[in-house]
C-alpha cells in the first residue's frame, strides 16, 4: 500500500496552495505550520509575507482563508494576532487518516518506504578480542542496533559492520603463551558457552601478562611472535584465529542477552584491512595528503593544535614502520566506499574519539574518498554514569562488566513482573521470559531515551519502575491495550468517521498521526531518543484516553465501542512497531 499523508502534510499543502492563489505576488510561500495549544495547528507565515508585500497581515490572512478549498479537513479556522491562523481539524479527518494507516496491508501504518534512499554502512558494537565487554560497550551496541532497525524500516540499504579489536602487539604475548601452553583454551566436552569462553580467555591473559612482565626471554619471544603475526606466518595465524573464535563465542552470548542479532559476515575487525594498509599510506603520500615528519607519515590540520600551540598530526604510519589506528580507519573508509558502494558512513563511537574521527574524515575528504555524494558522520555518545554522577564502576573501582549489569537488570525486572503475575495469570515460563524482555528493554530504553551525546546515570531502580519515562511503562501500556482487545469479545475495532471525538480521543488521534513524521526526522538526524520521546508521549496520551473514555462501557453505543477499540488497536500497533525499532519487545500479557 502507498504511504499515507499525515494530517500536517495535507494541511501544509492546502495552505501553501491557498497562499499562492490569494497572494500570487508572494511567489512560493511557506505557511510555517506548527502545533499549537490554542488549536490543533497554527500557521505563522503570513506575517513575513505581509512585510514583504507591505500589506495588512490580518487582511492577507483573511484572503488566504477564503482561498482554502472546501474539504472535510478543517473544522474551524480563526485569524488571530498579526495574521496568525489557528486551525482546528475535523474529527472526521482524524479518524479517516488513522483508518487509512490501519488499513496498510503491509503493517507499516502508512509509513513511507523508499527503496532508492541509498546505502549506509553502520560501524557499531566494537568489542575487543580476548577482553570482556564492559558498560562502555553498551551504548554503541544499543544505539547502533536501533539505527539499523530504523534506517532499514524507512528503506535504506544498511550494511552492518562490527569493527572488533582483533589485531595489535598484545597478541604476540597471548599467542606465544598459547603455543607454549596449548591446552589453555580447551574445554570439557569440546565446546564452550560464553561464560566459559571468557573465563578461559581471562585466565590465559592474566597468566601471559604475568610471565611477560617477569620473564625477559618470554618477552623477547612474544615480540618476535608479533613480527610473525604481521608477516602472516601459518602457525601464528592459526593461534590468533583460536583467540578470535573463542572471543566470538563470548560476544555472541552477550549480544544474545541484549536480544540483538549479530552474524559472522557483519564482523570485519581491524585485521580485515591489513592488506590495504600499505596502499592506503602510499596513496596518501603520493597525493601529498600525508607527509613525512620525524620519520612518521602524518597528516596535519590548521585547526588541530596541542597545548604548546603546535599542530597535532594524525599519525598514519609510525616511525618504526607500524601502522596506527588511522591507517586502519582510512582503509576501512576506502573499502566501504569503493567496494560496498556506500554513500553514507555512520560511526557509533564514544564522543571522546571525536577529534580522531574529525581528522580521519578530513583526511579521507582530501584523498577524495569522501565527497559531496559520500558522507561520513560520527554518532557520538556520552558516558554511562553511576548514581553518584561519576563514570560507572564497581565498589572496587573497576569498570562494570556488561554481562553482570544485564543479569542484574533481568533479575530486578523479573521481581517486578512476578509481583503482578498472579493477577494476570502468568505461568512461571512467562514470568521468566517477560522478566528478560522487561529487564533488557529497561536498559536499552534508558540509553535510547537520552540524547546520545549526553551522559546518563545508570539507575536500575528507576529503569524498572512502572511510573515515569521508562520502557516498563510503555510495555504495560501495550499489555493493557491487548487485554482490552481480548476482553472485547465479539466487538471489533472499526473506525467510525461520523462520530464526534472527545478531547482525549482527539489528542491521541493527532499524536498517532505523527508516527511517520517522527520516524523520518529520527532517520534523517540519527536521533533515536526522539522516537523514544514520541512513544512515551503516546503512552501518556493513551493513559489519559483510558481514564476519560471508557472503552467497553455498557453506556456506549456499539459504534462508540468499535471506534474506541479502533483507537486502542492503532495505538497498540504503533507502540509495538516503535518499540521494535528501538530493539525492545512488547509482551502481550504483563
Amino acid at each position: 500500500m502507498a504511504s499515507v499523508n499525515s494530517l500536517a502534510s495535507t494541511l501544509q499543502q492546502q495552505l501553501a496552495d491557498a497562499l499562492t492563489a490569494a497572494l500570487p505576488d508572494a511567489g512560493t510561500a511557506d505557511p510555517l505550520l506548527r502545533r499549537s495549544d490554542r488549536a490543533d495547528f497554527q500557521a505563522n507565515g503570513i506575517l513575513a509575507l505581509a512585510k514583504k508585500l507591505k500589506g495588512n497581515p490580518r487582511e492577507l490572512a483573511a484572503q488566504v482563508t477564503a482561498a482554502l478549498p472546501a474539504s472535510d479537513l478543517i473544522k474551524d479556522i480563526e485569524v488571530s494576532g498579526p495574521g496568525f491562523l489557528n486551525i482546528t481539524l475535523s474529527d472526521r479527518s482524524i479518524i479517516e487518516t488513522l483508518a487509512a494507516r490501519a488499513a496498510d496491508g503491509e503493517g507499516r501504518l502508512g509509513v513511507p518506504y523508499s527503496s532508492a534512499v541509498g546505502t549506509t554502512v553502520i560501524d557499531y558494537a566494537q568489542p575487543n578480542v580476548a577482553k570482556e565487554m564492559h558498560v562502555g560497550h553498551l551504548r554503541s551496541a544499543v544505539i547502533g542496533d536501533a539505527m539499523v532497525q530504523i534506517l532499514e524500516f524507512t528503506g535504506e540499504s544498511v550494511v552492518r559492520r562490527h569493527h572488533i579489536g582483533d589485531w595489535g602487539t598484545q597478541f604476540g604475548m597471548l599467542i606465544q603463551y598459547l603455543i607454549e601452553h596449548p591446552d589453555e583454551l580447551d574445554h570439557e566436552g569440546g565446546k564452550a558457552d560464553g561464560e566459559a569462553a571468557m573465563s578461559s580467555l581471562n585466565r590465559l591473559y592474566k597468566a601471559s601478562r604475568a610471565l611477560f612482565d617477569s620473564d625477559e626471554e618470554f618477552k623477547a619471544r612474544s615480540r618476535d611472535r608479533v613480527v610473525a603475526l604481521q608477516a602472516g606466518e601459518a602457525e601464528t595465524l592459526a593461534m590468533w584465529q583460536r583467540f578470535v573464535d573463542e572471543s566470538k563465542i563470548y560476544f555472541y552470548s552477550v549480544f544474545d542477552k541484549l536480544d540483538m542479532e549479530i552474524s559472522d559476515p557483519d564482523i570485519v575487525g581491524e585485521s580485515g584491512y591489513n592488506d590495504m594498509l600499505e596502499e592506503t599510506c602510499r596513496i596518501l603520500e603520493e597525493t601529498g595528503v600525508a607527509v613525512r615528519s620525524e620519520g612518521a607519515l602524518c597528516v596535519f590540520f590548521d585547526d588541530v593544535l596541542g597545548p604548546d600551540g603546535n599542530k597535532v598530526p594524525l599519525i598514519v604510519k609510525k616511525t618504526n614502520g607500524g601502522y596506527g589506528y588511522a591507517a586502519t580507519d582510512l582503509s576501512a573508509i576506502r573499502d566501504r566506499v569503493q567496494n560496498l558502494k556506500a554513500d553514507t558512513l555512520l560511526y557509533v563511537v564514544d564522543v571522546r574519539q571525536s577529534l580522531h574521527f574529525k581528522m580521519v574524515f578530513e583526511t579521507a575528504r582530501r584523498a577524495g574518498w569522501l565527497t559531496e555524494d559520500v558522507k561520513a558522520h560520527q554518532l557520538a555518545f556520552g558516558t554511562v554514569l553511576g548514581k553518584d554522577g561519576k563514570p560507572f564502576k564497581t565498589r572496587e573501582g573497576v569498570t562494570v562488566k556488561l554481562e553482570d549489569l544485564l543479569d542484574e537488570a533481568v533479575e530486578r525486572a523479573t521481581a517486578v513482573v512476578r509481583e503482578k503475575a498472579e493477577k494476570v495469570g502468568l505461568t512461571e515460563e512467562e514470568i521468566v521470559e517477560n522478566g528478560r524482555y522487561v529487564g533488557i528493554g529497561a536498559v536499552k530504553y534508558a540509553d535510547l531515551s537520552t540524547s546520545a551525546v549526553r551522559d546518563y546515570k545508570f539507575d536500575l531502580d528507576q529503569m524498572v519502575s512502572l511510573h515515569g519515562d521508562t520502557s516498563v511503562y510503555l510495555q504495560y501500556a501495550y499489555a493493557r491495550i491487548r487485554s482490552i482487545l481480548r476482553k472485547a469479545g465479539d466487538a471489533k475495532p472499526v473506525a467510525h468517521p461520523e462520530l464526534e471525538l472527545a478531547p482525549a480521543e482527539r489528542a491521541l488521534g493527532l499524536h498517532l498521526d505523527r508516527f511517520a513524521e517522527v520516524l523520518s526526522e529520527v532517520a534523517a538526524g540519527y536521533e533515536p531518543h526522539k522516537l523514544a520521546a514520541y512513544l512515551y508521549q503516546l503512552a501518556s496520551h493513551y493513559t489519559t484516553f483510558y481514564d476519560q473514555c471508557h472503552v467497553l462501557s455498557d453506556d456506549n453505543s456499539p459504534e462508540v465501542v468499535e471506534n474506541r477499540l479502533f483507537f486502542c488497536d492503532v495505538t497498540a500497533r504503533t507502540l509495538h512497531q516503535g518499540m521494535a525499532l528501538l530493539g525492545i519487545r512488547t509482551p502481550e500479557r504483563l
